[in-house]
């Protein structure tokens, strides 16, 4: 494929229909439409991620490197922000990710919340549930 396409998500999106599936596949977009009948899996498992980017689910079955190999053969252009290198051998190619600014995790340094604050949001509603239930009991019994 000498001049690859560029496409965003959103427009692989748009093919997620059985006469129309496309899926990206690291970084690589792919159009399955034909392959769904010869798929070893079935073609419920490609339309499951139709429109999607299906990298993990395709590493996570282990798939051998002769179906690997046939990225190639279906692959219509790259998705947006990524970088396809060829690898060495029959390894298939490798997909460079683009950075992205993501959150690591969500901390609240310096809350300047007092320590009790925990033990009051615990005890007071059981306090009070307590409560209830004595009184109940207790006007049960007069």
């Amino acid at each position: 494929m000498a001049e690859k396409r560029v496409f965003t998500l959103s427009q692989v999106s748009q093919h997620k229909s059985k006469r129309d599936c496309w899926l990206v596949i690291n970084g690589r977009v792919l159009n399955v439409s034909s392959f769904l009948d010869d798929h070893p899996g079935g073609e419920e498992v490609l339309l499951e991620v139709a429109g999607k980017d299906a990298t993990k689910e395709f590493i996570n079955i282990g798939h051998s490197n002769a179906a690997q190999n046939m990225l190639d053969k279906y692959q219509v252009g790259v998705l947006q922000g990524y970088v396809i290198k060829e690898a060495d051998g029959a390894g298939g190619a490798l997909a460079e990710e683009p950075k992205k600014k993501e959150m690591s995790a969500f901390v609240i340094k310096g809350d300047q919340s007092p320590k009790y604050a925990a033990f009051l949001e615990f005890f007071v509603p059981l306090l009070v549930a307590g409560s209830y239930f004595c009184y109940r009991y207790a006007s049960q019994i007069v």
